[in-house]
């Protein structure tokens, strides 16, 4: 069993609320938008496996990050993408499609396949919740919970 957290959108910002599930996670998959090196390096100085993919507002970082990416965690296949338009037509051999972009929690089954967006857990946008998932993977099995971090009132 691997602990694994899925975030996107962070846009700047690792709350320290979000910092502490990120430090209980074997892996972290990031669906873009990470938005500055800063950020970047400080997701890579948790020392966790981190797989990320290119946002739209990436463009400052590290050019190999790609737009996207498979990786297969204990027996279950991920495709992170950052927008759901860019997932290709036909996508086959995967279990779980991670994306992100609008900043809103979504998780439905399309054809076998379990297509999640953990919502932003950066700067509070549109009137979301603050939101991300973390979790198990293991024997082929993927378990998840959806955490909602409190946000301030102005």
């Amino acid at each position: 069993m691997r602990r694994i957290a899925i975030i996107s959108d962070t846009h700047n910002l690792l709350r320290p609320q979000v910092l502490e599930r990120l430090a209980d996670a074997d892996v972290i998959l990031h669906a873009g938008d990470v938005s500055s090196p800063d950020t970047l390096e400080a997701l890579r100085d948790l020392g966790r496996d981190l797989y990320l993919v290119r946002g739209n507002n990436d463009w400052s970082l590290d050019p190999r990050i790609p737009p996207t990416l498979t990786v297969s965690i204990e027996g279950v296949t991920f495709f992170l993408v950052h927008n759901q338009r860019d997932v290709p037509p036909g996508l086959s051999g995967v279990d779980v499609v991670v994306y992100g972009h609008s900043h809103r929690y979504a998780r439905e089954e399309r054809r076998g396949v379990l297509w999640l967006n953990p919502g932003s857990c950066g700067p509070r946008r549109f009137h979301q919740e603050i939101t991300l998932l973390t979790g198990q993977a293991g024997g082929g099995v993927l378990r998840l919970e959806k955490i909602v971090i409190p946000h301030e009132e102005p």
